[in-house]
């Protein structure tokens, strides 16, 4: 969107994919495929090794600006509390990696998937639409193929782990206390069934780490289903500031009660309404229960304890009706797909409008320049030399 700052005072990087509203599904073409942009399965069938990319230079940079931003706010004079969000591509497609990271998991033994691909007229509605809305039937995908993007994706797990480790390491170095959150915003299918990339509520797709360090929680593992909503009521409810004052109209819900045996009872809600879709697709997984729908398509119903890989649809099993239904008035309450389609399709157009207006005539992006004023940098002759060499010590007298 238009403001690229959304409450930040200072941003360190650009952005690594477009941030107007060219990259727009449109509702009132269903079926139309945006070769610009949309996925295909050049990213499977290229998979491999390279020692810098797209990816990896912007990732690069983000942990050079990050580590240079907590040195600057380690020597700084002012004594705010900061908060730094520090955003990686990685491990997204494409599957390539660096040779340092491929290596590690040449022996790795999940290098094909547990579920074979089901073929074409064995999906699901909406995953016979990723196949069509990314052209995956156009491309001949070896076993090699896969095994190859299989390993790239975890090289680069093993280098964002690096990246997340340097930063870790800065902070420790120039001894700041902060709570530390780790959140990703979806997962990659890796050819479970025959699916890649995301864009479903399967498992492979929705399911994401999330992890927190606080003084206020203790060390643990949850295994009660969360989302990222809760992300900014947990941070609220850490930093001690009420999410009334400044979201009161949010669905998430603090994760600090958890921590203290507090049973979660509401299900989490999961929306889709982007590419690959022709209407809005929603679910709630509530305990072991998963429940997807759309108005277009069967609902579904998976127990992902006795199912953990989702082949079973038990959404039309007479021993299931009531679960079915429990589920269902919960979906109901929560969203009018009817409503829902409809602002879907009114944002998609007024999207359209705006980014078809950009683009005639002169052309100028909205993606974000970093400010870089090289007239404060290092030395110059309006500082004090022993002044500054002593303000850019970090610690200092030791």
């Amino acid at each position: 969107g238009p403001d690229q700052l959304h409450g930040f005072e200072e941003r360190l990087t650009t952005d690594i994919y477009p941030a107007d509203f060219g990259w727009t599904p449109d509702y009132r073409k269903p079926g139309e495929r945006i070769d610009w942009w949309y996925h295909n399965m050049g990213s499977v069938t290229g998979a491999g090794v390279a020692e810098t990319t797209n990816q990896m230079e912007y990732d690069d940079a983000v942990a050079y600006e990050a580590t240079r931003k907590i040195y600057d706010l380690s020597r700084g004079l002012d004594d705010r509390p900061w908060c730094l969000t520090v955003s990686f591509t990685h491990p997204h497609d494409p599957y390539v990696a660096r040779r340092k990271y491929w290596d590690l998991y040449e022996d790795c033994d999940h290098l094909l998937p547990t579920v074979p691909d089901l073929g074409y007229d064995q999906q699901d509605p909406h995953s016979k639409r990723l196949f069509d809305a990314n052209d995956w039937r156009s491309f001949d995908i070896t076993e090699d193929d896969i095994k190859r993007s299989r390993r790239a994706y975890f090289a680069n797990i093993s280098y964002l782990d690096d990246k997340i480790g340097e930063i870790l390491q800065t902070m420790e170095d120039t001894r700041q206390e902060a709570i530390i959150a780790f959140v990703s915003d979806h997962g990659d299918m890796l050819g479970e069934r025959g699916l890649w990339f995301k864009m479903s509520f399967f498992e492979g797709s929705s399911r994401v780490p999330m992890m927190i360090s606080a003084p206020q929680m203790a060390p643990g593992l949850q295994e009660v289903p969360v989302s990222n909503i809760d992300m900014c009521p947990t941070l609220c409810d850490l930093a001690g500031v009420s999410m009334d004052d400044i979201a009161p109209w949010t669905t998430g819900q603090s994760l600090l009660p958890m921590g203290q045996g507090v049973e979660r009872t509401e299900p989490v809600a999961m929306e889709y309404a982007a590419e690959g879709s022709y209407a809005p697709l929603v679910s709630l997984r509530y305990g072991k229960w998963k429940f997807n729908r759309c108005a277009l398509d069967p609902d579904q119903l998976f127990d992902l304890e006795a199912d953990p890989h989702e082949r079973t649809n038990l959404a039309e099993e007479p021993a299931h009706q009531g679960t079915r239904m429990t589920l269902s008035a919960k979906a109901e309450a929560r969203w009018d797909l009817k409503a829902f389609d409809a602002e879907v399709r009114k944002s998609q157009a007024r999207r359209w409008v705006v980014y078809e207006a950009l683009r005639k005539g002169g052309y100028y992006p909205w993606d974000y320049q970093p400010l870089k004023n090289a007239s404060d940098q290092y030395m110059r002759n309006h500082m004090d030399l022993n002044l500054l060499e002593e303000s850019k010590r970090f610690p200092r007298g030791e």
